[in-house]
Protein backbone atom coordinates (compact mmCIF):
# COMPACT_ATOMS: atom_id res chain seq x y z
CA UNK A 1 0.00 0.00 0.00
CA UNK A 2 1.26 3.46 -0.76
CA UNK A 3 2.51 5.86 2.04
CA UNK A 4 2.95 9.67 2.39
CA UNK A 5 6.59 9.22 0.68
CA UNK A 6 6.23 6.33 -1.56
CA UNK A 7 6.43 8.26 -4.96
CA UNK A 8 9.41 11.27 -3.69
CA UNK A 9 12.18 10.14 -5.77
CA UNK A 10 10.15 10.07 -8.88
CA UNK A 11 8.66 13.07 -7.95
CA UNK A 12 12.32 14.70 -7.84
CA UNK A 13 12.76 13.43 -11.28
CA UNK A 14 9.95 14.47 -12.63
CA UNK A 15 11.25 17.86 -11.27
CA UNK A 16 14.36 17.86 -12.87
CA UNK A 17 13.49 16.29 -15.96
CA UNK A 18 10.40 19.68 -16.18
CA UNK A 19 13.25 21.89 -16.10
CA UNK A 20 15.33 19.99 -18.61
CA UNK A 21 11.85 20.77 -21.10
CA UNK A 22 12.28 24.56 -20.03
CA UNK A 23 15.73 24.86 -20.18
CA UNK A 24 15.59 23.00 -23.76
CA UNK A 25 12.27 25.22 -25.11
CA UNK A 26 13.89 28.17 -23.91
CA UNK A 27 16.97 27.69 -25.58
CA UNK A 28 15.68 26.48 -28.97
CA UNK A 29 14.14 29.51 -28.81
CA UNK A 30 17.18 31.32 -28.26
CA UNK A 31 18.94 28.86 -31.51
CA UNK A 32 16.52 30.06 -33.55
CA UNK A 33 16.82 33.59 -33.41
CA UNK A 34 21.04 33.54 -33.30
CA UNK A 35 20.18 31.73 -36.94
CA UNK A 36 17.71 33.98 -37.98
CA UNK A 37 19.37 37.52 -37.16
CA UNK A 38 22.59 35.97 -37.31
CA UNK A 39 23.75 37.19 -33.97
CA UNK A 40 25.33 34.24 -31.61
CA UNK A 41 24.84 36.21 -28.64
CA UNK A 42 20.98 35.89 -28.65
CA UNK A 43 21.55 32.33 -27.38
CA UNK A 44 24.01 33.03 -24.86
CA UNK A 45 21.19 35.39 -23.44
CA UNK A 46 18.98 32.80 -23.79
CA UNK A 47 21.20 30.05 -21.33
CA UNK A 48 22.11 32.32 -19.10
CA UNK A 49 18.01 34.19 -18.81
CA UNK A 50 16.96 30.43 -18.76
CA UNK A 51 19.38 29.30 -16.03
CA UNK A 52 18.77 31.95 -14.16
CA UNK A 53 14.90 31.76 -14.01
CA UNK A 54 15.49 28.03 -12.91
CA UNK A 55 17.46 29.37 -10.05
CA UNK A 56 14.82 32.04 -8.67
CA UNK A 57 12.05 29.46 -9.45
CA UNK A 58 13.85 27.15 -7.17
CA UNK A 59 14.52 29.59 -4.21
CA UNK A 60 11.93 32.03 -4.29
CA UNK A 61 8.49 29.87 -5.90
CA UNK A 62 6.88 29.78 -2.38
CA UNK A 63 6.69 33.33 -1.97
CA UNK A 64 5.88 34.18 -5.75
CA UNK A 65 2.84 31.90 -5.01
CA UNK A 66 1.63 33.16 -2.08
CA UNK A 67 2.12 36.40 -2.89
CA UNK A 68 0.00 35.73 -5.93
CA UNK A 69 -2.56 34.31 -3.85
CA UNK A 70 -2.65 37.41 -1.99
CA UNK A 71 -2.87 35.50 1.22
CA UNK A 72 -1.29 36.99 4.81
CA UNK A 73 0.05 34.80 7.75
CA UNK A 74 -2.78 32.73 9.78
CA UNK A 75 -2.36 34.80 13.33
CA UNK A 76 -1.88 31.55 15.84
CA UNK A 77 -4.13 33.85 18.29
CA UNK A 78 -7.03 34.56 15.96
CA UNK A 79 -7.01 30.80 14.16
CA UNK A 80 -6.10 28.73 17.18
CA UNK A 81 -8.05 25.45 15.72
CA UNK A 82 -6.01 25.75 12.34
CA UNK A 83 -2.66 25.44 13.59
CA UNK A 84 -3.32 22.82 16.36
CA UNK A 85 -4.93 20.60 12.93
CA UNK A 86 -1.93 21.20 10.81
CA UNK A 87 0.85 20.89 14.02
CA UNK A 88 -1.32 17.21 14.92
CA UNK A 89 -1.38 15.81 11.14
CA UNK A 90 2.12 17.60 10.35
CA UNK A 91 3.80 15.34 13.57
CA UNK A 92 1.71 11.93 12.44
CA UNK A 93 3.34 12.68 8.90
CA UNK A 94 6.36 12.80 10.58
CA UNK A 95 7.44 16.64 9.16
CA UNK A 96 7.91 20.21 10.18
CA UNK A 97 4.75 21.96 10.78
CA UNK A 98 5.03 24.57 7.57
CA UNK A 99 3.84 28.11 8.07
CA UNK A 100 -0.09 28.63 7.29
CA UNK A 101 -1.49 31.31 5.81
CA UNK A 102 -5.19 32.45 5.12
CA UNK A 103 -6.28 33.49 1.58
CA UNK A 104 -8.81 36.31 1.77
CA UNK A 105 -11.54 34.73 -0.83
CA UNK A 106 -14.49 33.39 0.44
CA UNK A 107 -14.56 30.14 -2.35
CA UNK A 108 -13.60 27.22 -0.32
CA UNK A 109 -9.82 26.27 -1.25
CA UNK A 110 -6.29 25.87 -0.28
CA UNK A 111 -2.39 25.01 -1.94
CA UNK A 112 0.68 23.97 -0.78
CA UNK A 113 3.59 25.36 -1.57
CA UNK A 114 7.59 25.69 -0.69
CA UNK A 115 11.10 24.48 -2.16
CA UNK A 116 11.30 21.25 0.66
CA UNK A 117 9.47 20.77 3.57
CA UNK A 118 11.38 23.13 5.98
CA UNK A 119 10.69 25.94 3.63
CA UNK A 120 6.87 24.79 3.16
CA UNK A 121 3.81 26.92 3.53
CA UNK A 122 -0.24 25.88 3.28
CA UNK A 123 -2.54 28.58 2.49
CA UNK A 124 -6.28 28.19 2.47
CA UNK A 125 -9.14 30.20 1.87
CA UNK A 126 -10.97 32.26 4.57
CA UNK A 127 -14.31 30.63 2.83
CA UNK A 128 -13.02 26.77 3.45
CA UNK A 129 -12.47 27.87 7.19
CA UNK A 130 -16.24 28.82 7.24
CA UNK A 131 -17.69 25.91 5.35
CA UNK A 132 -16.25 22.81 6.64
CA UNK A 133 -16.19 20.66 9.75
CA UNK A 134 -13.14 19.89 11.63
CA UNK A 135 -12.68 16.51 10.14
CA UNK A 136 -13.06 17.73 6.61
CA UNK A 137 -10.63 20.28 7.20
CA UNK A 138 -8.29 17.51 9.07
CA UNK A 139 -8.78 15.94 5.34
CA UNK A 140 -8.08 18.46 3.30
CA UNK A 141 -5.23 19.77 5.30
CA UNK A 142 -3.88 16.14 4.98
CA UNK A 143 -4.07 16.07 1.38
CA UNK A 144 -1.75 19.52 1.58
CA UNK A 145 0.80 17.60 3.54
CA UNK A 146 0.88 15.20 1.82
CA UNK A 147 1.93 17.17 -1.17
CA UNK A 148 4.55 18.48 0.73
CA UNK A 149 5.66 14.37 1.71
CA UNK A 150 6.16 13.82 -1.86
CA UNK A 151 7.33 16.90 -2.15
CA UNK A 152 4.90 17.73 -5.12
CA UNK A 153 5.34 21.49 -3.75
CA UNK A 154 8.53 22.18 -5.50
CA UNK A 155 7.06 20.69 -8.56
CA UNK A 156 3.92 22.80 -8.41
CA UNK A 157 5.40 25.92 -7.66
CA UNK A 158 8.24 25.53 -10.49
CA UNK A 159 5.63 24.27 -12.94
CA UNK A 160 3.41 27.42 -12.37
CA UNK A 161 6.34 30.41 -12.69
CA UNK A 162 8.15 28.06 -15.76
CA UNK A 163 4.76 28.06 -17.84
CA UNK A 164 4.08 31.52 -17.53
CA UNK A 165 7.63 32.41 -18.31
CA UNK A 166 7.27 30.67 -21.83
CA UNK A 167 4.30 32.15 -22.26
CA UNK A 168 5.94 35.21 -21.98
CA UNK A 169 8.77 34.13 -24.12
CA UNK A 170 7.38 33.24 -26.71
CA UNK A 171 5.05 36.01 -27.15
CA UNK A 172 7.94 38.53 -26.91
CA UNK A 173 9.89 36.60 -29.59
CA UNK A 174 6.11 36.31 -31.92
CA UNK A 175 6.08 40.32 -31.84
CA UNK A 176 9.76 40.40 -32.44
CA UNK A 177 9.65 38.22 -35.60
CA UNK A 178 6.54 39.68 -36.78
CA UNK A 179 7.54 43.36 -36.55
CA UNK A 180 11.70 43.63 -35.97
CA UNK A 181 12.22 42.86 -40.12
CA UNK A 182 14.14 40.13 -41.78
CA UNK A 183 16.60 37.45 -41.26
CA UNK A 184 20.66 38.09 -41.41
CA UNK A 185 22.16 39.80 -43.95
CA UNK A 186 23.55 36.64 -45.80
CA UNK A 187 20.12 34.74 -45.76
CA UNK A 188 18.40 34.11 -48.96
CA UNK A 189 14.41 35.18 -48.96
CA UNK A 190 13.49 31.20 -49.59
CA UNK A 191 15.74 30.24 -46.68
CA UNK A 192 14.75 33.00 -44.44
CA UNK A 193 11.10 32.61 -45.02
CA UNK A 194 11.09 28.37 -44.57
CA UNK A 195 13.43 29.09 -41.33
CA UNK A 196 10.68 31.73 -39.87
CA UNK A 197 7.98 29.26 -40.74
CA UNK A 198 9.87 26.54 -38.21
CA UNK A 199 10.47 29.26 -35.87
CA UNK A 200 6.78 30.24 -35.76
CA UNK A 201 5.36 27.10 -35.48
CA UNK A 202 7.73 26.19 -32.75
CA UNK A 203 7.08 29.16 -30.69
CA UNK A 204 3.27 28.58 -31.03
CA UNK A 205 3.67 24.76 -29.76
CA UNK A 206 6.28 25.64 -27.19
CA UNK A 207 3.53 26.96 -24.66
CA UNK A 208 1.07 24.60 -25.10
CA UNK A 209 3.73 21.76 -25.00
CA UNK A 210 4.40 23.35 -21.57
CA UNK A 211 0.98 23.89 -20.39
CA UNK A 212 -0.15 20.12 -20.98
CA UNK A 213 2.97 19.23 -19.07
CA UNK A 214 1.43 21.20 -16.62
CA UNK A 215 -1.59 19.80 -16.84
CA UNK A 216 -0.91 16.05 -17.01
CA UNK A 217 1.40 16.10 -13.62
CA UNK A 218 -1.13 18.26 -11.86
CA UNK A 219 -4.36 15.69 -12.54
CA UNK A 220 -1.59 12.56 -11.51
CA UNK A 221 -0.33 14.57 -8.22
CA UNK A 222 -4.05 15.09 -7.16
CA UNK A 223 -5.03 11.64 -6.95
CA UNK A 224 -1.80 10.73 -5.21
CA UNK A 225 -2.29 13.41 -2.59
CA UNK A 226 -5.66 12.37 -2.24
CA UNK A 227 -4.71 8.74 -1.53
CA UNK A 228 -1.83 9.99 0.83
CA UNK A 229 -3.97 12.47 2.91
CA UNK A 230 -6.60 9.47 3.09
CA UNK A 231 -3.88 7.46 4.71
CA UNK A 232 -3.01 9.94 6.96
CA UNK A 233 -6.09 10.88 8.93
CA UNK A 234 -7.14 7.28 7.89
CA UNK A 235 -10.92 8.38 7.47
CA UNK A 236 -11.10 9.27 3.68
CA UNK A 237 -14.86 10.21 4.51
CA UNK A 238 -13.37 13.41 5.77
CA UNK A 239 -11.98 14.70 2.58
CA UNK A 240 -14.68 12.99 0.52
CA UNK A 241 -16.89 15.50 1.96
CA UNK A 242 -14.86 18.14 1.55
CA UNK A 243 -14.22 17.67 -2.03
CA UNK A 244 -18.21 17.83 -2.49
CA UNK A 245 -18.64 20.88 -0.71
CA UNK A 246 -15.66 22.36 -2.16
CA UNK A 247 -16.49 21.29 -5.88
CA UNK A 248 -20.15 22.29 -5.38
CA UNK A 249 -19.10 26.67 -4.97
CA UNK A 250 -20.98 28.00 -7.46
CA UNK A 251 -18.75 31.14 -7.54
CA UNK A 252 -15.20 31.23 -9.03
CA UNK A 253 -12.18 32.33 -6.40
CA UNK A 254 -11.13 36.30 -7.25
CA UNK A 255 -7.60 35.54 -5.87
CA UNK A 256 -6.35 32.61 -8.53
CA UNK A 257 -5.32 32.89 -12.32
CA UNK A 258 -4.80 30.18 -14.55
CA UNK A 259 -0.85 29.87 -13.36
CA UNK A 260 -1.71 28.85 -10.22
CA UNK A 261 -4.98 27.08 -10.55
CA UNK A 262 -3.13 23.77 -10.81
CA UNK A 263 -2.02 24.21 -7.49
CA UNK A 264 -5.26 24.17 -5.33
CA UNK A 265 -6.92 21.07 -3.64
CA UNK A 266 -9.87 21.98 -6.54
CA UNK A 267 -10.42 23.96 -9.68
CA UNK A 268 -10.77 27.36 -8.07
CA UNK A 269 -12.56 28.00 -11.17
CA UNK A 270 -15.59 25.84 -10.58
CA UNK A 271 -17.31 23.75 -12.29
CA UNK A 272 -17.78 25.68 -15.71
CA UNK A 273 -14.17 25.61 -16.45
CA UNK A 274 -14.11 21.83 -17.21
CA UNK A 275 -16.40 22.09 -20.26
CA UNK A 276 -15.18 21.08 -23.88
CA UNK A 277 -12.01 19.86 -24.16
CA UNK A 278 -12.12 18.82 -20.37
CA UNK A 279 -10.10 15.60 -20.59
CA UNK A 280 -7.32 17.34 -21.88
CA UNK A 281 -7.12 20.29 -20.52
CA UNK A 282 -8.23 19.97 -16.94
CA UNK A 283 -6.04 21.22 -13.83
CA UNK A 284 -7.58 18.66 -11.64
CA UNK A 285 -9.02 15.24 -12.58
CA UNK A 286 -13.26 15.05 -12.14
CA UNK A 287 -14.55 15.84 -8.23
CA UNK A 288 -17.19 12.93 -8.50
CA UNK A 289 -14.10 10.65 -9.82
CA UNK A 290 -11.99 11.73 -6.83
CA UNK A 291 -14.29 11.35 -4.26
CA UNK A 292 -15.55 7.79 -5.82
CA UNK A 293 -12.29 6.60 -4.99
CA UNK A 294 -12.19 8.36 -1.91
CA UNK A 295 -15.07 6.59 -0.45
CA UNK A 296 -14.05 2.96 -2.22
CA UNK A 297 -10.99 3.19 0.20
CA UNK A 298 -10.28 0.80 2.94
CA UNK A 299 -7.68 2.25 5.43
Amino acid sequence: MATLYTHQSSNITKTWLLVGVFLAIVVGIGYFFSVYYGNPSILTFAIIFAVGMNIVSYWNSDKIAIAMAKAVPASTTQYVELHQIVENLAITAGLPKPKVYIIPDAAPNAFATGRNAKHASIAVTQGLLQSLTRTELEGVLAHELAHIGNRDILLQSMVAILVGFIAIVADMFTRSLLWGGGGGRDNDNRGSNVLAIVGIIFIILSPIIATLIQLAISRRREYLADASGALLTRYPEGLASALEKISSYGAPMKTASNATAHMYISNPFGAKAASGLKHLFMTHPPAAKRIQILRDMSV
